[in-house]
């Protein structure tokens, strides 16, 4: 049997910050998986750069093509409605709180991750590999876990929305929702500033009491800090994590005990930049009929918006001329201070890119291969992404896997027909009226808040250099060979 593997995801980890903790001597956990193996300090995330997109790629190791995530805020055609995974309260508070937590916490797994994608708790479960995973958006496994009622919160949940099982990995722990068993550890129903200490307190009653062979450890603080905050204080925030980390390795007996017998995979989900300024999409497309959200759905309306964060996304709802909308509202969003690239299908095959320095079309296949090996015929101007062609090699060091990652995005079945992605220092204002100025925040294509961290040891690669160009979805692979499985096709 191999080694048992912990795969932490420290949630928008900056690999700056990171290196900026290990050289003050605040991340020793983190500073002693370095230097016994790998680092990768520009691992690309998916595109929009938002937690639940990457989530679902780094479980499933495809993309929203494959996995159907669009975003943190995403219309829904078959049911008419948004669908709000919790952008923030006044947000929620928007589309109705019970209405988010049930998408976020039951159908996000449950009916939006597509079915015939398994996530890396399925494959190893189906292996009959000992599974367990913290508070993570992503925990669809195979097997059945009911609400607890341990905790005051928790029969309250139980209670109001709360009642229908789901299914997870062997042991489940989510906030104080669900818990395989009963641990004496509390989460405070997954409030900020809460949930690592919870994931620290489960690690190490799993650990001790040997559960598993594979555990996700969730660490998902540092992204909060950080929105509020900003990205250069994350030291802070990753050396609060490092200590969960820590408690996890003093659980095993001590750090060289531990890392002889665990492997160990930490990596960030995106990145983030600082935020100055804001875009509000509700007003620049005032003249519009707008759907708006009501509660339990959305009123009637041409068009419905969805921003997240950096990213946003408008769905032209009418089928009659749907194309020709598609590229005035692209047109109008782009003309915005702070939209730096406007994106969209010109045809079934064919995806555009607009920003302020060109237009740039694309398409699968062709003469030009990027930094993944995937190949791409062009026509227009590279400038739109800063972009070059050297020895038949497309290079956009701005945008990192550009063209792989809009097109993934673009032909994700529940994605709008225009694609936003915000320039530096700009971020859109959620339905809430929410906006993270004078903080952190990610979502965009740019390589400010798409770039994170990723390191290992004791499993994988010896190096970097297995791929010149890591990304989110290179990991589940990782965690498959571990375990002697067959590497799933990517997405």
């Amino acid at each position: 049997m191999p080694p048992k593997l912990v795969l932490t995801v420290l949630d928008g980890m900056k690999p700056a910050m990171l290196e900026r903790a290990i050289a003050l001597g605040r991340a020793p956990t983190l500073k002693a998986i370095q230097e016994r193996g790998a680092y990768v300090d520009d691992c690309v995330a998916a595109f929009p750069s938002v937690t639940p997109v990457c989530a679902a790629s780094i479980a499933t190791g495809t993309s929203p093509d494959r996995h159907r995530i669009p975003s943190m805020n995403w219309f829904s055609r078959e049911e008419e409605r948004y669908v709000e995974y919790g952008s923030s309260f006044s947000a929620s508070r928007k589309f109705g709180v019970l209405r988010s937590l049930t998408d976020t916490v039951y159908n996000m797994n449950a009916k939006h991750l597509a079915a015939d994608t398994p996530t890396v708790f399925e494959l190893l479960d189906d292996a009959d590999v000992r599974t367990a995973g913290t508070t993570y958006l992503m925990y669809r496994g195979r097997h059945e876990h009911h609400v607890t009622t341990d905790t005051p919160l928790a029969r309250i949940a139980n209670a109001t929305v709360f009642r229908e099982p789901v299914n997870g990995p062997r042991e489940l722990f989510y906030a104080d929702l669900f818990a395989s068993r009963r641990t004496g550890c509390r989460g405070q129903f997954g409030m900020p500033g809460a949930r690592d200490a919870h994931t620290g307190c489960v690690g190490s009653y799993l650990v001790e009491h040997d559960l598993f062979d594979f555990l996700l450890f969730s660490l998902p603080d540092n992204d909060t800090w950080s929105h509020r905050n900003g990205p250069h204080a994350q030291v802070t925030s990753i050396a609060a994590a490092d200590r969960q980390l820590e408690r996890l390795v003093h659980a095993g007996g001590g750090l060289d005990r531990f890392l002889e017998e665990h492997a160990m995979i930490v990596m960030a989900d995106h990145s983030h930049t600082h935020v100055e300024q804001k875009i509000r999409l509700d007003t620049a497309f005032a003249d519009w009929a707008i759907a708006r959200p009501n509660g339990a759905g959305a009123t009637d309306g041409e068009i419905a918006i969805s921003p997240a964060q950096r990213s946003a996304m408008i769905y032209v709802l009418p089928e009659e001329r749907r194309s020709q909308r598609a590229a005035d509202a692209a047109a109008l969003a782009l003309a915005l201070p702070g939209v730096d690239l406007a994106m969209r299908r010109a045809a079934p095959r064919e995806g555009v890119i607009a920003s302020e320095r060109g237009e740039l079309h694309f398409a699968p296949g062709g003469d030009l291969v990027d930094l993944r090996g995937r190949r791409w015929s062009v026509d227009g101007e590279l400038e739109t992404l800063g972009g070059r062609i050297e020895d038949g090699r497309l290079l956009t060091p701005d945008y990192p896997d550009a063209l792989g990652r809009v097109w993934s995005a673009l032909t994700c079945p529940t994605a709008g027909d225009v694609l936003l992605s915000a320039g530096p220092a700009y971020e859109f204002v959620d339905w809430g009226g929410a906006a993270h100025i004078g903080g952190g925040s990610h979502g965009s294509l740019h390589r400010s808040d798409s770039l994170g961290a990723l390191l290992w040891c004791g499993t994988g690669p010896a190096n970097r250099d297995a791929h010149e160009q890591w990304t989110l979805r290179d990991v589940l692979p990782i965690v498959t060979e571990h375990f002697g499985l067959p590497t799933p096709a990517a997405g």
